[in-house]
């Protein structure tokens, strides 16, 4: 090639490898033809030897060693789109389960990742990971409220995403309202989302039954079917209901109707996220939606900044969200 092209070995590997300081615009197009003709294809290995980078981020999520890598749909839509964030800037993901957050040191030097996102660990497995065996500029964590040395994250605003939920079910006459979510202790997102439903109460001079809290142990529509099930016969005076994920909203609406309820005849039922699924059960959720195509655009640029230039942000970036409102919703009867 670097005959045919009139140039040295040393400037074709710099046009493949994309260094192209030294190189002229008119080389460049001559060598990329002439590789294009020939049907060339640079190889991984070699690049990321020559530039010293595997350009391979890895995506940690929890997965504990006797189970199966189970991904909500909220975090399977977010890993669709770091994807593409990272294809567009000719990086490649590598997913992998994490089973005990000490792990995510020997993950990066075992696979020679460049970097880490870490996806649905909670607040106190984010605390083991922010320690100093983990190179703080090289790992960043989704949806973390953690004070530590890893990259400041991105996350959406939890707590106004909650009132505004809670905001909207007050003011369509609603006062029995049930929260539900995993139990707030051990997760940032669900005591954010949970004050943000108490602050609601507040504004409008009331305040919340604190015995309408439902803790469910995981987002699943398992879980929400059966609280549904169960609703009316544990509180009859219920009215609505907030869930901190679509997905376990829509599992309450299935076992509401499994029970004779109807929603929002019976009970209105607001979700968190905004996921597609929201357009096509019945009737259709209303929710608050969150932008997760920007919260996978926000990571992946945090990510690479901070490995390409050692440029770290200071603070995590909070992502605004919005009341959806559809058919899930109605005032009481």
């Amino acid at each position: 090639m670097a005959e045919q092209a009139g140039v040295s070995m040393m400037t074709v590997s710099n046009v493949v490898n994309g260094n192209h300081a030294r190189v002229s615009q008119e080389t460049i197009g001559r060598v990329r033809r002439i590789a294009a003709e020939l049907g060339y294809i640079p190889n991984a290995s070699a690049r990321s030897l020559a530039a010293r980078s595997s350009r391979m981020i890895g995506l940690l999520i929890p997965a504990a060693d006797s189970d199966s890598l189970t991904i909500s749909p909220h975090n399977m839509a977010i890993l669709g789109q770091i994807e593409r964030a990272l294809r567009k800037r000719d990086y490649h993901l590598l997913l992998r389960g994490i089973a005990d957050p000490e792990e995510v040191t020997a993950a990066l030097k075992s696979w020679d990742l460049d970097g880490a996102i870490l996806l649905g660990f909670h607040e106190a497995e984010l605390a083991r990971i922010s320690g100093p065996a983990v190179d703080a500029a090289r790992v960043l964590a989704i949806d973390g409220y953690t004070q530590g040395p890893l990259i400041s994250g991105v996350r959406s605003d939890d707590f106004a995403g909650a009132r505004l939920a809670a905001d909207h079910l007050l003011e369509l006459g609603h006062r029995a309202i049930v929260f539900t979510g995993p139990p707030p202790a051990p997760s940032g997102v669900v005591r954010q989302r949970l004050d943000g439903f108490r602050q609601a109460f507040a504004d409008h001079g009331s305040t919340w039954d604190e015995t309408l809290l439902e803790p469910v142990d995981t987002n699943t529509h398992e879980h929400g079917r059966r609280l549904g099930l169960r609703l009316r016969a544990d509180h009859p005076e219920v009215t609505a209901v907030f869930a901190t994920a679509d997905i376990l909203a829509i599992g309450i609406m299935e076992g509401l109707a499994e029970s004779g309820a109807a929603v929002p005849t019976d009970v209105s039922v607001v979700g968190f996220d905004d996921l597609d699924l929201c357009r096509y059960v019945t009737p259709k959720l209303t929710t608050i939606a969150q932008d997760i195509t920007a919260k996978a655009d926000t990571a992946v640029e945090l990510l690479l900044r901070s490995i390409e230039s050692e440029e770290h942000a200071d603070q995590p970036v909070t992502l605004d969200v919005h009341l959806v409102r559809r058919d899930s919703t109605a005032p009481p009867r």
